[in-house]
């Protein structure tokens, strides 16, 4: 399966467009009513993307119910949960990402059995939900034998090293590719998915596992 490009925090037409010409697989909607990049379900609904590029939702702390009331209205793929949910109250009808704070090092230990169809590893946040977009040591990615999303601070300058030091399945940037929150800088964006781009080709052409 091809590397996964995500973007996320995207509330514009314009912002989807430009991730999905220069490269994007995926871009991703936060539905966090505190988070400076929420947007409504009926404004996500709106935003035009293209087939093929998957459409994912962020959400802290929401019932399943309105996950998929959600994923229906938005026209979702993926729930990218960034709470304290636990595997008994995943949706059941939309695959699931579960996002990670990555901390001390017995943080990734207790998700070696998540049934979640990826692990987002962000970095550490204090009490805050949503993306830190603050790295952590990628090193500690590589030994998880689980599908794996890196997330936190990433940008056209870090994320081939970020590469080939977890190894992971994806990448998935916000905060540093910005002009402010919620808006893209275009040219940052596509910097970012054209290094990560190389990135995963280097790294699949020395034949490492991804």
């Amino acid at each position: 399966m091809s590397p996964l490009l995500k973007i996320c925090g995207i509330t514009s037409t314009e912002d989807a467009a430009a991730a999905i010409e220069s490269g994007a697989t995926a871009i991703g909607f936060n539905f966090y009513p505190r988070s400076p990049r929420f947007l409504a379900p009926e404004r996500a609904a709106a935003i035009v993307s293209q087939p093929g590029v998957w459409r994912v939702g962020v959400f802290v702390n929401e019932s399943p119910t309105r996950v998929a009331e959600i994923a229906r209205m938005a026209r979702l793929d993926i729930a990218q949960l960034h709470g304290d949910e636990i595997a008994a109250n995943y949706p059941a009808e939309i695959t699931v990402w579960k996002a990670l704070r990555v901390g001390d090092p017995s943080d990734l230990s207790s998700f070696a059995d998540c049934p979640a169809e990826a692990l987002v590893l962000d970095g550490p946040a204090g009490s805050l939900y949503g993306g830190s977009g603050r790295p952590f040591d990628w090193r500690r990615a590589a030994s998880l034998r689980k599908r794996i999303i890196l997330a936190g601070g990433l940008d056209a300058a870090n994320v081939a090293d970020a590469i080939a030091l977890a190894r992971p399945w994806g990448v998935d940037a916000c905060s540093r590719l910005e002009s402010a929150p919620g808006r893209k800088d275009h040219k940052k964006m596509k910097a970012f998915l054209h290094a990560a781009q190389a990135a995963f080709r280097q790294a699949a052409n020395a034949g490492l596992p991804l």
